[in-house]
């Protein structure tokens, strides 16, 4: 695994608040289906609905609240390949990761799996061939609009 992150999303309770939260400090964002997406610097900040976002990984969506469970952050990796993410999540598993969502294809046209390490802390391993990585590992969080 490289040592890098791409993105990092945020479990949120509302997300039209959140997103105006963010706005009213500078930075300017954009919704694509009930998910916010920030460029910053190298890497993207994702804003989407916290019990989502449990569920996506792989959670039952119990504990979702804030104190208790899910911590409500998520690091995301994201790879140049479908195979690239089953290699990676089977490196994580044999380093002592449980792999909280097997690897799969996604709404969005890729192809990712979760895994928590041995603290809890979720990470989702993608392929996602809208996000353009150079070729250090930033990303390139894609102009919606014009898709």
């Amino acid at each position: 695994m490289e040592q890098r992150v791409t993105l990092i999303t945020l479990g949120v309770a509302d997300l039209g608040r959140s997103r105006a939260f963010y706005e009213a400090l500078g930075w300017r964002g954009q919704e694509v289906e009930e998910t916010v997406f920030f460029q910053a610097g190298g890497l993207g900040v994702v804003l989407w609905g916290r019990e989502k976002l449990a569920l996506d990984c792989g959670l039952d969506g119990a504990g979702t609240g804030t104190g208790t469970g899910f911590g409500g952050v998520v690091l995301a990796h994201n790879l140049r390949s479908p195979d690239e993410v089953d290699a990676l999540l089977a490196a994580a598993r044999q380093a002592g990761a449980t792999v909280t969502k097997p690897a799969g294809a996604t709404s969005y046209g890729g192809y990712a799996g979760c895994f928590a390490d041995p603290d809890g802390h979720l990470w989702e391993i993608a392929h996602n061939p809208g996000f353009l990585l150079a070729e250090d590992g930033t990303v390139t969080v894609p102009d919606f609009g014009s898709l």
